[in-house]
Protein backbone atom coordinates (compact mmCIF):
# COMPACT_ATOMS: atom_id res chain seq x y z
CA UNK A 1 0.00 0.00 0.00
CA UNK A 2 1.03 3.57 -1.01
CA UNK A 3 0.62 5.42 2.28
CA UNK A 4 1.98 8.40 0.72
CA UNK A 5 -1.15 8.64 -1.86
CA UNK A 6 -3.38 7.35 0.98
CA UNK A 7 -2.41 10.41 3.10
CA UNK A 8 -3.06 12.93 0.08
CA UNK A 9 -6.40 11.73 -0.95
CA UNK A 10 -7.45 11.79 2.83
CA UNK A 11 -5.99 15.23 2.54
CA UNK A 12 -8.23 16.02 -0.13
CA UNK A 13 -11.36 14.47 1.14
CA UNK A 14 -10.65 16.10 4.25
CA UNK A 15 -10.23 19.95 2.73
CA UNK A 16 -13.39 19.61 0.50
CA UNK A 17 -15.22 19.58 3.47
CA UNK A 18 -14.99 23.11 3.75
CA UNK A 19 -17.23 23.35 0.45
CA UNK A 20 -20.03 23.30 3.24
CA UNK A 21 -19.16 27.15 4.30
CA UNK A 22 -19.17 28.46 0.75
CA UNK A 23 -22.84 30.15 0.66
CA UNK A 24 -24.84 30.97 -1.92
CA UNK A 25 -27.52 33.53 -2.55
CA UNK A 26 -30.54 31.02 -3.55
CA UNK A 27 -32.82 30.48 -0.66
CA UNK A 28 -33.66 26.96 0.17
CA UNK A 29 -37.36 26.06 -0.82
CA UNK A 30 -38.59 26.93 1.96
CA UNK A 31 -37.23 30.13 2.24
CA UNK A 32 -35.80 29.55 5.54
CA UNK A 33 -32.03 30.04 4.88
CA UNK A 34 -29.54 30.27 2.09
CA UNK A 35 -28.08 27.49 0.18
CA UNK A 36 -24.03 26.37 0.23
CA UNK A 37 -22.04 25.05 -2.04
CA UNK A 38 -21.91 21.22 -1.11
CA UNK A 39 -26.05 21.37 -0.63
CA UNK A 40 -26.30 22.61 -4.50
CA UNK A 41 -23.56 20.00 -5.82
CA UNK A 42 -25.70 17.48 -4.44
CA UNK A 43 -29.24 18.42 -5.66
CA UNK A 44 -27.59 18.84 -9.44
CA UNK A 45 -26.22 15.60 -9.04
CA UNK A 46 -29.84 13.94 -8.38
CA UNK A 47 -31.60 15.83 -10.94
CA UNK A 48 -29.09 14.65 -13.40
CA UNK A 49 -29.97 11.14 -12.06
CA UNK A 50 -33.71 11.97 -12.70
CA UNK A 51 -33.35 14.31 -15.84
CA UNK A 52 -30.70 12.90 -17.57
CA UNK A 53 -33.97 11.28 -20.43
CA UNK A 54 -34.62 15.44 -21.21
CA UNK A 55 -30.75 16.23 -22.31
CA UNK A 56 -30.73 17.26 -25.91
CA UNK A 57 -28.12 14.63 -26.85
CA UNK A 58 -27.13 11.33 -24.91
CA UNK A 59 -24.88 11.62 -22.47
CA UNK A 60 -22.72 9.98 -19.63
CA UNK A 61 -24.88 10.56 -16.89
CA UNK A 62 -21.57 8.97 -14.50
CA UNK A 63 -19.14 11.41 -15.79
CA UNK A 64 -22.12 14.65 -15.96
CA UNK A 65 -22.56 13.67 -12.14
CA UNK A 66 -19.04 13.99 -11.32
CA UNK A 67 -18.55 16.89 -13.41
CA UNK A 68 -21.43 18.62 -11.02
CA UNK A 69 -19.77 17.12 -7.87
CA UNK A 70 -16.38 18.95 -8.35
CA UNK A 71 -17.42 21.78 -10.67
CA UNK A 72 -17.75 24.10 -7.21
CA UNK A 73 -14.85 22.94 -5.11
CA UNK A 74 -12.53 25.87 -6.78
CA UNK A 75 -14.59 28.18 -4.28
CA UNK A 76 -13.38 26.83 -1.45
CA UNK A 77 -10.15 29.16 -2.29
CA UNK A 78 -11.85 31.29 -4.76
CA UNK A 79 -15.28 31.77 -3.14
CA UNK A 80 -18.53 32.08 -4.72
CA UNK A 81 -19.15 34.58 -7.28
CA UNK A 82 -23.28 36.06 -7.53
CA UNK A 83 -24.39 35.10 -10.91
CA UNK A 84 -25.27 39.30 -11.30
CA UNK A 85 -22.05 40.50 -9.59
CA UNK A 86 -20.80 42.57 -13.07
CA UNK A 87 -17.65 43.46 -10.81
CA UNK A 88 -16.26 40.04 -9.02
CA UNK A 89 -17.04 38.28 -12.23
CA UNK A 90 -14.34 40.37 -13.67
CA UNK A 91 -11.65 38.20 -11.24
CA UNK A 92 -13.47 34.94 -11.54
CA UNK A 93 -11.50 33.30 -14.00
CA UNK A 94 -8.49 34.05 -12.75
CA UNK A 95 -9.00 33.56 -8.85
CA UNK A 96 -10.77 30.20 -10.32
CA UNK A 97 -7.64 29.01 -12.43
CA UNK A 98 -5.12 29.80 -9.74
CA UNK A 99 -7.68 27.70 -7.36
CA UNK A 100 -7.93 24.95 -9.28
CA UNK A 101 -4.20 24.57 -9.56
CA UNK A 102 -3.89 24.80 -5.61
CA UNK A 103 -6.85 22.71 -5.20
CA UNK A 104 -6.41 19.95 -7.82
CA UNK A 105 -2.64 19.94 -6.62
CA UNK A 106 -3.17 18.17 -3.29
CA UNK A 107 -4.35 14.75 -5.33
CA UNK A 108 -1.92 12.63 -6.26
CA UNK A 109 -1.24 13.02 -9.36
CA UNK A 110 -3.02 10.84 -11.73
CA UNK A 111 -6.45 11.54 -9.47
CA UNK A 112 -5.33 15.63 -9.80
CA UNK A 113 -5.38 15.57 -13.68
CA UNK A 114 -8.27 13.24 -13.71
CA UNK A 115 -10.95 15.88 -11.91
CA UNK A 116 -8.81 19.18 -13.16
CA UNK A 117 -9.77 17.50 -16.66
CA UNK A 118 -13.64 17.48 -15.59
CA UNK A 119 -13.55 20.77 -13.88
CA UNK A 120 -11.62 22.16 -17.36
CA UNK A 121 -14.32 20.23 -19.14
CA UNK A 122 -17.66 21.94 -17.97
CA UNK A 123 -15.87 25.47 -17.86
CA UNK A 124 -15.11 24.89 -21.46
CA UNK A 125 -19.33 23.77 -21.94
CA UNK A 126 -18.69 22.14 -25.45
CA UNK A 127 -19.21 18.50 -24.67
CA UNK A 128 -22.85 16.76 -24.22
CA UNK A 129 -21.82 16.37 -20.70
CA UNK A 130 -20.67 19.72 -20.06
CA UNK A 131 -23.85 21.36 -21.69
CA UNK A 132 -26.15 19.64 -20.06
CA UNK A 133 -24.29 20.40 -16.51
CA UNK A 134 -24.45 23.53 -16.76
CA UNK A 135 -28.58 23.02 -17.56
CA UNK A 136 -28.40 21.82 -14.43
CA UNK A 137 -26.56 24.74 -12.76
CA UNK A 138 -28.95 27.13 -13.93
CA UNK A 139 -31.92 25.20 -13.58
CA UNK A 140 -31.78 24.12 -9.62
CA UNK A 141 -31.47 27.87 -8.61
CA UNK A 142 -34.55 28.60 -10.48
CA UNK A 143 -36.50 26.07 -8.95
CA UNK A 144 -35.02 26.82 -5.89
CA UNK A 145 -35.80 30.51 -6.38
CA UNK A 146 -39.48 29.96 -7.34
CA UNK A 147 -40.42 27.39 -4.52
CA UNK A 148 -39.19 30.20 -2.24
CA UNK A 149 -41.41 32.77 -3.92
CA UNK A 150 -38.66 34.50 -5.66
CA UNK A 151 -37.25 35.77 -2.60
CA UNK A 152 -33.26 36.47 -3.71
CA UNK A 153 -34.53 37.81 -7.16
CA UNK A 154 -36.75 40.38 -5.45
CA UNK A 155 -34.36 40.92 -2.69
CA UNK A 156 -31.48 41.67 -5.31
CA UNK A 157 -33.59 43.66 -7.74
CA UNK A 158 -32.97 40.84 -10.17
CA UNK A 159 -33.67 41.73 -13.79
CA UNK A 160 -35.31 39.67 -16.60
CA UNK A 161 -32.71 40.96 -19.08
CA UNK A 162 -29.96 39.40 -16.39
CA UNK A 163 -31.90 35.92 -16.32
CA UNK A 164 -31.90 35.57 -19.57
CA UNK A 165 -28.18 36.72 -20.27
CA UNK A 166 -27.28 34.08 -17.59
CA UNK A 167 -29.31 31.54 -19.35
CA UNK A 168 -28.89 32.31 -23.17
CA UNK A 169 -26.60 28.86 -23.57
CA UNK A 170 -29.15 27.07 -20.80
CA UNK A 171 -30.89 25.28 -23.49
CA UNK A 172 -28.09 23.62 -25.22
CA UNK A 173 -27.96 20.83 -22.86
CA UNK A 174 -31.63 20.75 -22.34
CA UNK A 175 -34.36 22.72 -24.65
CA UNK A 176 -36.99 20.90 -22.72
CA UNK A 177 -36.06 22.00 -18.94
CA UNK A 178 -35.23 25.69 -20.03
CA UNK A 179 -38.79 25.45 -21.18
CA UNK A 180 -39.78 24.18 -18.26
CA UNK A 181 -37.74 26.32 -16.45
CA UNK A 182 -38.70 29.62 -18.01
CA UNK A 183 -42.77 29.20 -18.31
CA UNK A 184 -42.56 27.23 -14.95
CA UNK A 185 -40.10 29.06 -12.50
CA UNK A 186 -39.34 32.81 -14.14
CA UNK A 187 -42.42 34.02 -16.25
CA UNK A 188 -44.44 33.66 -13.06
CA UNK A 189 -42.50 35.95 -10.99
CA UNK A 190 -42.11 38.28 -13.69
CA UNK A 191 -45.96 38.47 -13.91
CA UNK A 192 -46.07 38.82 -9.90
CA UNK A 193 -43.01 41.17 -9.89
CA UNK A 194 -40.87 39.80 -7.84
CA UNK A 195 -38.52 39.99 -11.12
CA UNK A 196 -38.17 43.36 -12.75
CA UNK A 197 -39.66 43.52 -16.33
CA UNK A 198 -37.11 45.00 -18.38
CA UNK A 199 -37.74 43.77 -21.14
CA UNK A 200 -41.27 45.16 -22.12
CA UNK A 201 -41.38 48.44 -19.78
CA UNK A 202 -43.33 50.74 -22.08
CA UNK A 203 -44.76 48.58 -24.23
Amino acid sequence: MDDNRLQKQMEFCRLIDAEKKIGRQTYLADASRKENDAEHAWHMAIMTLLLSEYSNEKINVLKTVSMLLIHDLVEIYAGDTYAYDEEAKKTQKERELAAANKLFGILPEDQGQYLRGLWEEFEAWESAEAKFAHTMDNVQPTMLNHASDGKSWAEKKVKISQILGRNERTKEGSEKLWEYAYNNFINPHVEQGQIIDDVNEGC
